[in-house]
């Protein structure tokens, strides 16, 4: 299905996808970022802040913004890295990639530019699918190498997650991993909690992280099911209500509502070689659940069965 691109008279080119059941998505040439996602019930599924500043010049607090070549602080960088403070193009030759077949998909691409080579000198195209289908919210993140040397990069997208009441929400398939803990001095630990739930700020990177995580909503009897391929790690943030008010472009009480489970490359950064390309993909999707009466059991979720 085409897509519609819509000209905003004060902000940047969105791009409207839509399919039959009703679900859309809205993508964001500015930094290539998606920065909503509603279910075929105009429910939404992605977060975004109260305060979003909607300028052409800055990002969305909210939605999936894309951090590349660096997360965090995890480098030298402006963080988290500049790949979502520039202007996307269409990519109009996005082979590899088979055709996108029924799926409504817009596929986007950022080149390295002379102001780029400035501050991280080395050539590269990044480019990224995003495919909308009934139930789910495809990205799958491409870069290439088209330096003459090798180079390094940390990747992530960050998943701003629309949750009915944090304290209500729980977060499957991260038991027993090491985490780094951020609030810690970068500290290395081993969760020992059967989930994780929620009652202060937390700032963890889980390390070696299954390709299925399942973020289980109570109150909205809803599952948001991420699974993940050439993204090893999982960010799992929320900044509580000290931080939240801290931060100029979140509402003092929106961390109630947002949780961030994030598909990253981190620990160990992706080397690539000349004209060497590393692919990643993301896919987002929602199962109706009752976790409380026991309608649903994540473990079949994160096996596959549900």
């Amino acid at each position: 299905m085409p897509f519609n691109v819509i000209h905003d008279g004060d902000g940047s080119p969105r791009i409207i996808l839509s399919e039959p059941t009703g679900s859309t998505a809205e993508v964001l040439l500015f930094g290539g970022q998606v920065i909503s996602w509603k279910n075929e019930r105009r429910q939404e599924i992605l977060f975004k802040s109260n305060k979003a500043t909607w300028k052409p010049s800055k990002p969305i607090r909210g939605g999936i913004p894309i951090c590349f070549p660096q997360f965090s602080n995890f480098g030298s960088l402006e963080q988290p890295g500049f790949a979502r403070n520039r202007l996307w193009s269409l990519d109009s030759s996005p082979s590899p990639l088979p055709p996108p077949n029924n799926q409504s998909t817009v596929d986007l691409i950022l080149k390295s530019t002379e102001e780029d080579l400035k501050t991280w000198p080395h050539r590269f195209e990044l480019r990224v699918r995003i495919s909308l289908s009934a139930g789910k919210l495809t990205v799958i993140p491409r870069v290439r190498n088209t330096d003459s040397k090798a180079f390094s990069f940390t990747f992530a997208l960050c998943n701003y997650l629309s949750v009915s009441d944090i304290s209500e929400v729980r977060v499957e398939g991260l038991e027993t991993l090491d985490y780094f803990d951020n609030l810690l001095q970068r500290e290395r630990y081993t969760e020992q909690a059967d989930a994780i739930t929620f009652d202060g700020e937390i700032d963890r990177v889980y390390l070696s992280t299954p390709i299925k995580l399942a973020i289980i909503d109570h109150e909205k009897k809803r599952t948001i099911v991420l699974r993940k391929e050439g993204m090893p790690d999982a960010v799992v943030w929320n900044p509580w209500d000290k931080k939240a008010k801290a931060l100029p472009d979140l509402g003092d009480e929106d961390y109630k509502t947002m949780l961030c489970v994030d598909s990253a490359a981190i620990e160990t950064p992706i080397v690539l070689k000349p004209f060497e390309e590393w692919k990643g993909r993301q896919e987002l999707s929602t199962v109706s659940s009752s976790y409380c009466s026991g309608q649903l059991d994540p473990r079949k979720v994160l096996q596959g069965f549900a």
